[in-house]
């Protein structure tokens, strides 16, 4: 319904939120319990139809915001949000912005060192969009990328990014592993 609902507006419109679940399921009788504070808007960019209803849709991050209250009246979830701006924070922002090209650069050597097809995009040149960048693209489970997200500012997200980045190409090469994210997100089975 949702994605029918955004199809109708003019494409420019086309904006939702998107909150990680803290606690619950995105589906069923239990559903969702509790929600993280801080999301960021989706920019709905392209929509396939499958014959059975179901969509693949392609987006992109474009706002955060803090989750103020989420109303129940309707088949999908509506918040209430504040919207968050981007300061650059407090810190030396070029120093912490060449940090963590230079950790990131590391990282993807690490991964290729451990047997990865790491092909990294060209990261950006802006250091804001360079935070948000890196985030996306770095395999880290729920926890750490919505502590990203949640950072107040800029220098703070790539404080964490930098630290993070040093902490993951040390585990990829003491333990010669490829880190498998989702497997933190599922219970174990026996297969």
């Amino acid at each position: 319904m949702l994605v029918r609902e955004l199809l109708a507006l003019p494409p420019g419109d086309r904006v939702f939120g998107v909150v990680a679940i803290r606690s619950g399921r995105e589906v069923g009788a239990d559903g969702v319990r509790a929600l993280h504070d801080v999301g960021c808007t989706a920019r709905l960019l392209r929509a396939d139809e499958h014959d059975d209803g179901r969509f693949d849709i392609v987006t992109s991050g474009d706002r955060r915001f803090a989750l103020r209250g989420v109303e129940h009246d309707r088949p999908f979830l509506v918040g209430t949000v504040d919207w968050l701006d981007d300061v650059p924070g407090t810190g030396d922002l070029a120093a912490l912005d060449a940090g963590v090209r230079t950790s990131y650069d590391a990282y993807v050597a690490a991964l290729r060192a451990a047997g990865a097809d790491a092909v990294p995009a060209p990261l950006p040149e802006d250091s804001t969009a360079l935070s948000y960048a890196v985030a996306g693209s770095v395999l880290l489970d729920l926890g750490a990328r919505q502590g990203l997200l949640a950072e107040p500012d800029v220098c703070a997200r790539l404080r964490s990014e930098r630290a993070l980045l040093r902490r993951e190409a040390r585990l990829i090469g003491e333990l010669g592993a490829l880190p498998a994210p989702d497997l933190t997100r599922v219970p174990l089975g026996l297969n």
